[in-house]
């Protein structure tokens, strides 16, 4: 499948900026910083390696949260006498999760664009996005075992339907008689944050799994520090590999937003302008 041939061009146009030749090309170069991370999710053996990793080993742990009762993967479930008695389900993000929109990402930098919600709902109306390594068949697998999944999104709602006939078409078990797609919006209360629609999860069913690309996927952690964040890893780092599972996503995500924020705190308090930096 030769989809991404015009980014192999374009990258090794730009790794080759030095020659004469090629600085003269009268196509513009790219200078999206996504580039390089976008090329190695679309093509490297590695990325589909790690998340084919974490969906076996998440597999192989399944049998363990299915036999005891007392687990879950939530940090709100405190109460053993009540979430023991609720029927497991694992909560699973969508975008770089179990969807990959790595050619949205490839297609903004080929039109030389930054993300905008109306191209990403744009592209998520088309319903084309592939499935990432290894999440069917879990999703499958652990629906076969009674598992309820929950897909958690910061899709927005309007796009929901789309979004549903992406997984659909795809294999992911998708319910008919409940909503089990949450999406950004389709509920009053239900922003940005997860915090909202997992207690929802959670008041009904033992979380026994979370699947996502970016901490918040797991507990707040958008108005919090690199440090902070660092020390919230060490805090649940038995989670990791047994109830949680990180998805690899060099792209974009919480971590590119915090380090560009502390960035920008340090050249202001060095009384650097950061447009110039």
């Amino acid at each position: 499948m030769n989809r991404f041939i015009y980014l192999f061009a374009l990258i090794f146009i730009t790794s080759c900026g030095s020659s004469q030749s090629l600085t003269d090309n009268d196509a513009p170069l790219p200078e999206d910083p996504s580039l390089q991370a976008t090329l190695w999710v679309q093509n490297s053996a590695e990325y589909k390696a790690l998340n084919v990793q974490a969906y076996e080993t998440a597999e192989r742990m399944l049998s363990l949260p299915l036999e005891d009762s007392f687990w879950t993967a939530s940090v709100n479930q405190k109460d053993e006498s009540v979430y023991r008695k609720l029927p497991p389900a694992i909560i699973m993000d969508i975008d770089e999760t179990v969807l990959d929109n790595s050619p949205f990402q490839a297609r903004m930098i080929l039109e030389n664009k930054s993300y905008n919600s109306d191209d990403w709902n744009a592209w998520c109306l088309e319903a084309n996005a592939e499935a990432v390594p290894g999440a069917v068949e879990f999703a499958q697998y652990a629906n076969e075992q009674g598992v309820t999944i929950f897909y958690l999104s910061n899709r927005s709602y309007e796009v929901e339907e789309a979004t549903r006939k992406n997984l659909k078409e795809l294999g992911f078990p998708v319910s008919t008689s409940m909503d089990n797609i949450l999406t950004n919006g389709e509920q009053p209360n239900w922003t940005s944050s997860k915090v909202n629609r997992r207690k929802m999860v959670e008041d009904s069913y033992r979380v026994i799994m979370l699947f996502g690309d970016d901490l918040n996927d797991f507990f707040p952690a958008k108005e919090i520090s690199q440090a902070e964040r660092d020390n919230k890893i060490r805090e649940y780092s038995a989670n990791f590999g047994r109830k949680w599972f990180i998805l690899p996503n060099p792209i974009y995500g919480s971590w590119d937003s915090v380090m560009r924020s502390e960035m920008e705190n340090e050249n202001s308090n060095a009384g650097l302008d950061p447009a110039k930096n």
